[in-house]
């Protein structure tokens, strides 16, 4: 073996010599770390604490019938600091933030989170979305300034601004449903939150081998709605342009189909943004269709009328004697024109809306029947609809009733009601005396697809299948040439329809606002083979506005749409002649 051999060989065994000891140093260390070290590594873990991040669960978004999303959960952020990180820094950081996140933070008291004494966690700044607050944190990275963190959370957003408000609702700061179907289902909505909890050091790292929990969260169960999110953009808007060119204060508009009592639109103007929290004050927020009163006025003689073919006891061409006036309990009455006696049938008093005429064929009954007809249409109950603060309107029982009560009653003053009641009331005449209860949700949606029904209570019968097929032939009088809405006639289509027109209550003294009215139209088509049931409310129109003038048009558009959009075919028949006058 010659020098350079040897040589070569002494070199190889100082390598191998080398890696053993560095190996011995590597195994001696890791022995210590998991054996005689470990109960120091604990000690260090408990006097520093532990850090936990939540997982937050994405609440359920809520659908239309097609799967459209009315509203839903986006990513978010909330920025966190860990004040023994970020003290010596705080002016610098705050600048940045208060740069990159604008109002949302304040520098001031952003600098005064930075130096909390004797605290590692401290919020900057909540709900902010995820491209804002990346933005902040990578601004703070590339100026060498850390401890501070972001933390995943979920917001709320609503992509259609306006659209069905009153019905989705809102969730407030902590993310809980406080209105309409976000506070009705807020539990079906709401997921269950994730977390991970992690022992770290004084310097806020994690301590490597120390204990650690990991939770997984659950996601929110989606809301499918019976709403049509494109007839429901067009009735809002038609809504909203009524409700200003009439000055009225508020109005609605509902659309509910008649076999299923399914409401595919429900409208509220004005109406607030709960994506861009505005317009967001009580007058706006509160759903009218489930919880204001009113009284309805002459919509209200259809259940009359109703009520009163089902007894046998009038048909669309029983002549009814009609005064000029009447004084009952020194209560004066009269029609909203002036007339001598005439002689009407009664599709007559029904397409010319006569108080008068209503009131000598409501004489048929007595106070007890005529109140239990009322009760039987759902008056003076909640509807079901499943939608929270629902009122029951105010009926009260026929046993306290006086000659008045009757008489005002049988045309909707004396009464008052929701508009879901009267939706629930006429729907059951429009669906050949059967009543079903109205309903906006169809089912809950796991995050799989898997669809859970929410089921309503059958349909029951009111009245007569005659009795209702009497009132809907009067009620097509009413948007004949000479009835009081014409404007709500549909090209092609049999409509069947009743206005309305009620004096204003004045909530403070409880007695009525002469020259203030709610006008309204409530009608379905096509009448031979009912699908679609629209009412409009105005609420307090400019002076003489009436229901055949102002809501009659927009019950005409988005009636029109409804058929169009779910394409009912045309009537095959026009509506039958029926005498108003004998």
């Amino acid at each position: 073996m010659n020098a350079a051999q040897v040589l070569t060989r002494r070199r190889l065994r100082a390598c191998l010599v080398i890696i053993l000891v560095v190996f011995a140093l590597f195994g001696a260390r890791l022995f210590q770390i998991q054996g005689l070290d470990a109960s120091a590594y604990a000690a260090q873990a408990v006097a520093s604490g532990t850090q936990k991040k939540v997982d937050p669960a994405p609440r359920g978004a809520i659908l239309d019938r097609n799967g459209e999303e009315l509203a839903t959960s986006v990513d978010g952020l909330t920025l966190t600091a860990d004040p023994k990180m970020t003290v010596d820094n705080a002016p610098q950081i705050a600048r940045i933030l208060r740069e990159k996140l604008g109002n949302e933070i304040d520098y001031f008291d952003t600098i005064d989170k930075l130096r909390t004494p004797d605290s590692r966690y401290v919020y900057l700044a909540k709900d902010l979305p995820k491209w804002t607050a990346d933005k902040a944190i990578a601004a703070l990275d590339k100026a060498g300034l850390p401890g501070v963190f972001s933390e995943k959370e979920t917001l709320r957003t609503y992509p259609g601004g306006k659209l069905a408000a009153n019905l989705l609702g809102y969730t407030n700061g902590a993310g809980k449903g406080v209105a309409g179907l976000e506070q009705q289902f807020d539990k079906t909505l709401t997921g269950t939150d994730g977390s991970s909890t992690y022992e770290v050091s004084p310097t806020g790292q994690r301590i490597p081998m120390a204990d650690s929990t990991v939770t997984e969260m659950v996601p929110g169960r989606d809301v499918q709605t019976t709403i049509d999110r494109d007839l429901q953009w067009y009735a809002d808007q038609r809504l909203a342009d009524a409700v200003q060119a009439s000055s009225s204060d508020w109005g609605l508009a509902i659309t509910m189909d008649v076999k299923t009592c399914q409401i595919v639109q429900m409208s509220q103007a004005p109406t607030f943004n709960a994506d861009e929290r505005s317009g967001m004050d009580d007058s706006n927020t509160v759903s009218r269709a489930v919880q204001n009163v009113y009284e309805p006025g002459s919509v209200m003689k259809t259940v009359t009328m109703a009520a009163l073919a089902d007894q046998g006891k009038i048909a669309a061409d029983t002549p009814i004697v009609v005064p000029p006036k009447m004084t009952i309990d020194r209560f004066p009455i009269g029609d909203y024109w002036q007339h001598g006696t005439l002689k009407l049938t009664a599709a007559g008093v029904i397409a010319l809306s006569s108080n008068l005429g209503t009131i000598v064929a409501a004489q048929q009954m007595s106070d007890q029947t005529m109140y239990q007809y009322f009760s039987k249409f759902g008056f003076g109950q909640k509807t079901g609809v499943n939608l929270p603060g629902e009122s029951k309107g105010i009926l009260t029982n026929g046993s306290e009733w006086t000659k008045a009560n009757h008489a005002t009653i049988s045309f909707g003053q004396g009464v008052s009601v929701t508009a879901m009641q009267m939706m629930r009331a006429v729907g059951a005449i429009a669906n050949a005396g059967k009543m079903c209860e109205p309903s906006v949700v169809t089912s809950t949606v796991d995050k799989d697809g898997t669809k859970t029904a929410v089921t309503s209570p059958a349909s029951k019968r009111i009245v007569s299948k005659d009795a209702a097929s009497t009132v809907t032939r009067m009620m097509e009088a009413v948007t004949a040439p000479d009835g009081t809405a014409p404007a709500a006639a549909i090209k092609g289509y049999r409509v069947a329809g009743k206005t309305g027109t009620a004096w204003r209550v004045d909530p403070t003294t409880g007695r009525y606002i002469r020259g203030q009215n709610t006008v309204s139209f409530m009608g379905f088509a096509p009448a031979d083979n009912p699908r679609f049931l629209t009412y409009i409310v105005l609420d307090k129109p400019y002076s003489n506005a009436g229901g055949g003038s102002t809501a009659a048009p927009v019950f005409h558009d988005i009636m029109s749409m409804a058929l169009e959009r779910f394409g009912v075919a045309p009537s095959g028949s026009k509506s039958p002649k029926v005498a108003q006058t004998w």
